[in-house]
């Protein structure tokens, strides 16, 4: 039995590496071959200044080292770190400890951004950050496109495919779509590059073409722009804001929706999720040519792109929809075979497995 630890970010909060976390963490733990073993590094308050440095951040990050007893147990070190120089340097201990005692490190990167912050770096934090991502023996990537990010530091034989799920219990069930009306959803947090404020105008410029639609948004708000999103919820008619939704409630949604929009140019995107729950529940797509994206997602295919940052291209992509509503029922039902044959859990188990051998 080989003894593997997993150290990133868990549940709660949510965010598309802690739910991958977690999967991982299940799959292996159904394995008889693993014996699983975890620290969480997830810190609990929300916001989008990923990477910047700050004392409570550093004060967090420091205390998980109590935990470095756990690597000497372990045969396996598997780590999803963050992409800037910060992200990397928390998990140093952890990095460090286990090349010196030979253990097998695993570096699963869920984003683009890696590659970009090496280059960006001058003098020590470059030395630093060469030293430690390259002490790992294998790295994963979510798609072909992104392995780049890892190519400055590990040999392309070592660096992995590994793409991205939707969990079990989303698309056990079929669901009766509705294609007749505009049902619009978000499903991720309400950050400003995720294209939040770009998607709420778009729809409230919707509204003033009397352009009918329903739409739904969830998510976690960034505190720095409560005030501002909560505005434009309140000038929107037909546009509820549903909080974060797991379980049942993100089942319900999914099943609502027929349109999920993701208008992303989020820095550390790599291959949102919730684009394949979108598509694991039957529902077009409307989503950026951005990161990992366009490695699961074709324009036309699967549903639409649109440019980045642009109010004005979700809404005309939004007013084709409306007056083409027969794309809804042939792009939704496409999405749902095509998810079935390439994202499931079982795929991502296999090929998981597969990698660790």
């Amino acid at each position: 039995m080989k003894r593997i630890i997993l150290i990133g970010p868990f549940p709660e909060p949510l965010s598309g590496v802690s739910i991958a976390n977690q999967v991982v963490k299940e799959v292996l733990s159904e394995d008889t071959q693993f014996e699983v073993d975890s620290i969480n590094t997830s810190y609990s308050r929300f916001d989008e200044q990923i990477g910047k440095f700050s004392f409570k951040k550093a004060f967090f990050y420091l205390t998980l080292n109590f935990n470095i007893f756990k690597i000497f147990k372990n045969k396996i070190i598997y780590i999803t770190p963050g992409q800037t120089f910060y992200g990397i340097l928390k998990y140093g201990f952890f990095i460090i400890l286990g090349a010196i005692f030979r253990k097998e490190l695993i570096i699963h990167v869920h984003g683009n951004y890696l590659g970009k912050e090496y280059k960006s770096l001058n003098g020590i934090k470059r030395i630093i950050f060469y030293f430690l991502v390259s002490r790992f023996t294998k790295g994963i990537v979510l798609s072909e496109s992104l392995k780049q990010n890892l190519t400055p530091f590990l040999d392309q034989g070592s660096i992995f495919c590994l793409p991205n799920f939707a969990q079990d219990f989303l698309y056990t069930e079929d669901k009766k779509l509705v294609n007749d009306e505009l049902r619009i959803f978000y499903l991720s947090n309400l950050m400003k590059e995720k294209g939040i404020f770009c998607l709420l105008k778009a729809l409230k410029n919707l509204e003033k073409n009397n352009i009918i639609y329903k739409a739904k948004i969830a998510g976690n708000i960034d505190e720095k722009f409560s005030k501002e999103i909560l505005q434009l919820f309140n000038e929107l008619e037909n546009t509820e804001y549903v909080g974060i939704v797991n379980g049942d409630e993100k089942i319900n949604l999914l099943k609502w929706g027929n349109i999920f929009v993701l208008p992303t140019f989020y820095k550390m995107e790599g291959q949102p999720i919730s684009i394949l729950e979108a598509m694991a529940t039957k529902n077009l797509v409307v989503t950026t040519n951005h990161a990992g994206i366009p490695d699961v997602f074709k324009d036309k295919v699967n549903g639409y792109l649109v440019k980045k940052n642009s109010i004005k291209s979700i809404q005309d992509i939004l007013t084709y929809i409306a007056t083409n509503k027969g794309e809804i029922q042939k792009i939704a039902t496409y999405n749902k075979e095509y998810f079935l044959h390439n994202f499931t859990v079982n795929a991502f188990k296999k090929n998981l497995i597969k990698i660790i051998k």
